[in-house]
Formats: structure tokens, C-alpha cells, sequence
């Protein structure tokens, strides 16, 4: 297990995401992790792209708590969530990569986000990205701009 992994598991122990380490049999929608019961199942044989389990915590963190354990791997269809919530888990997920002092490169590496890597590191890095505002809305972080505001996080969870 890479020390980038480690630090990322110790930081989802800290803020309360739960996750196990297994095999999993079944393909998912990135390889080496998928969501069951709002918790993340981790298989670090699979795993190619540990940046990826950022996202999907994202997912799992702008969950109501009331609702969250009903997540699993498809999260349109298990839980409804929709464009939204997409974007707040890529503005959460950039909060995280903040938090843990790692690169852009690191969550949106080449091979994800359907192309549009670069143009995610470029939003958020020089344009203060999007999704951000849900992230306030829900009660997670000041508004970006503010003193303290976002990609900073008074809470990493959604009540």
C-alpha cells in the first residue's frame, strides 16, 4: 500500500467515511473500489488510481446522513443523485486533495473524468472550480472568497 493511500485511509477514519479493504469480484464503475452501504469496499490489488477513492468519498460525504447508508455502487440509482451531487462530490473531493497536500494530478489524472483532466486541475486550481456553492449550501464549508472558505471545510460530512 502506497503512503498516499495510507494518509487517505487515515483521513476518512478521521472524518467518519467508513471503508474495508477486500477483494471484490464484480467489476465496479472504477476499478478497485465501489460503494456498498455508504462505506467504500477497497481492493488494493484492483485499485489503479487511489486519487479515485476521493470522488467517490465525495459521493458518500454530500449524502444526507439519514440517507447515506442507502448508497451503493450506482449512486443515480441507489440514492438519486444526479448532476448536483456530482458536482459537489468533484468540489468535495478537491477540498479533500487540499486538505491531504496532494497534487492535482493525483484525483484528476489522465485517465478519468471522460477527457476533461486537465481542464478539471485548470478550473480548479486557477478558477476556483464549481460545485463549491452546494458545499456551502449543505452546511460544509464558508463560500469560496471568504476568510476560511472554501476548498478549506468546517465539517467533511453532511448532517
Amino acid at each position: 500500500m502506497t503512503d498516499e493511500l495510507h494518509k487517505i485511509l487515515d483521513f476518512f477514519s478521521t472524518i467518519g467515511i467508513s471503508w474495508t479493504l477486500q477483494p471484490l469480484t464484480q467489476a465496479g464503475f472504477l476499478p478497485g473500489v465501489q460503494i456498498k452501504n455508504g462505506g467504500l469496499c477497497i481492493d488494493t490489488q484492483q485499485l489503479k488510481y487511489p486519487g479515485d477513492l476521493l470522488h467517490e468519498a465525495g459521493h458518500i460525504a454530500v449524502m444526507p446522513a439519514a440517507s447515506r447508508h442507502l448508497l451503493q455502487e450506482d449512486v443515480r440509482k441507489s440514492a438519486g443523485q444526479g448532476p448536483a451531487e456530482e458536482m459537489a462530490a468533484i468540489a468535495w473531493s478537491w477540498a479533500a486533495l487540499t486538505a491531504l497536500q496532494l497534487p492535482p494530478e493525483f484525483l484528476f489524472h489522465p485517465a478519468g473524468y471522460k477527457g476533461g483532466s486537465a481542464a478539471y486541475i485548470t478550473a480548479f486550481s486557477e478558477q476556483g472550480g464549481f460545485g463549491h456553492p452546494l458545499l456551502s449550501w449543505y452546511g460544509l464549508c464558508q463560500p469560496a472568497g471568504q476568510a476560511g472558505g472554501y476548498p478549506q471545510m468546517q465539517r467533511w460530512l453532511r448532517p
